[in-house]
């Protein structure tokens, strides 16, 4: 393994060992009810869910078949799971809770939500906020690719405009090596953008997943030629990539300057930059010039794109 994946497989063990003995996994009976965390995992999962089948109980839980049917045979001893025959296909069987394990899922959910709830209650909102969205990367980043999660794009909140500072110049760092000169550039650049008086002609959109900014961009006048509009700080963040955001928030700026009248749309950005390079391509903008130049701590080849409406 590489030194970085041995370090992140060592966070992850650490987190898992620190996150069992603070929710009380590792008590042989969960939330101090009769029930072992299986047990309360499939009653949950019934109760939310039902009624369902045992392999859609295997899929959502992971869970060995052989393992699957001790348990629902202990919960049906139990008087706390029954089951019925489908009635077109006989070979299948549906789950559902008896009225006594209804009432144990329901008081199962409440002892729950209220140990979380003790749990964060010395935490401030900006410190609750932060555990969620951290907890959000966590899921977003080890669930399996393609999944469903729904992509908002709206305006940007009090506050988001630092975070955007911030992120960007530690996800620059960490991918390309960039020094505290970026940081110190996009700080100015997000400050000429609020500062600029033509509302009308200037727009940002945040792009959020899972209720967590995953990416940006903004577009304003261009300083030399305001009949030009210009496309700044497009940025994803590497957990939300193959969510089509970064093509989405491209095609934002271009379909607004459209309708505000621009003349077209241009943009200055870096040759190693490959994945926003394609997708300025794929919106039809043109290479106009290159130049070579030593910024950030590092040597860069700069790259002027143009998209010429007059020309369309």
């Amino acid at each position: 393994m590489s030194v970085q994946q041995t370090r992140t497989v060592s966070a992850v063990r650490a987190f898992n060992r620190f996150y069992t003995r603070v929710a009380g996994l590792l008590d042989k009976h969960i939330l101090h009810s009769p029930y072992a965390l299986a047990e309360a995992r499939l009653l949950y999962e019934i109760w939310a869910n039902g009624p369902v089948t045992s392999r859609t109980l295997v899929e959502a839980l992971d869970m060995d078949p052989g393992q699957l049917s001790r348990l629902l045979s202990a919960l049906g001893r139990k008087n706390l799971v029954q089951s019925r025959r489908d009635e077109t296909d006989g070979r299948v069987f549906w789950l559902t809770l008896t009225e006594q394990g209804d009432a144990a899922a329901n008081e199962l959910n409440t002892l729950s939500e209220q140990s979380v709830a003790r749990l964060v209650e010395p935490l401030s909102d900006e410190m609750r906020t932060r555990l969620a969205n951290a907890m959000t990367t966590i899921t977003s980043l080890l669930s399996p690719a393609g999944n469903d999660a729904k992509v908002i794009y709206r305006p940007h909140k009090l506050g988001e405009l630092g975070w955007l500072i911030h992120r960007q110049a530690l996800l620059y760092r960490a991918e390309y090596g960039w020094n505290g000169e970026f940081e110190t550039l996009i700080a100015r650049i997000y400050h000429e953008y609020e500062e600029h008086p033509d509302t009308a002609r200037k727009s940002l959109w945040i792009a959020e997943l899972d209720d967590a900014v995953a990416g940006s961009i903004y577009v304003l006048p261009n300083a030399d030629d305001p009949k030009i509009a210009q496309l700044r700080m497009l940025y994803v963040e590497p957990e939300a990539r193959g969510h089509q955001i970064g093509r989405t928030l491209v095609d934002k700026v271009v379909g607004f300057s459209r309708d505000a009248g621009y003349h077209g749309v241009m943009l200055w950005t870096q040759d190693c930059l490959t994945s926003a390079r394609r997708i300025y391509q794929g919106a039809g903008f043109q290479l106009t010039r290159e130049d070579q130049h030593h910024s950030f701590g590092v040597d860069l080849n700069g790259q002027y794109w143009a998209l010429d409406f007059d020309a369309q």
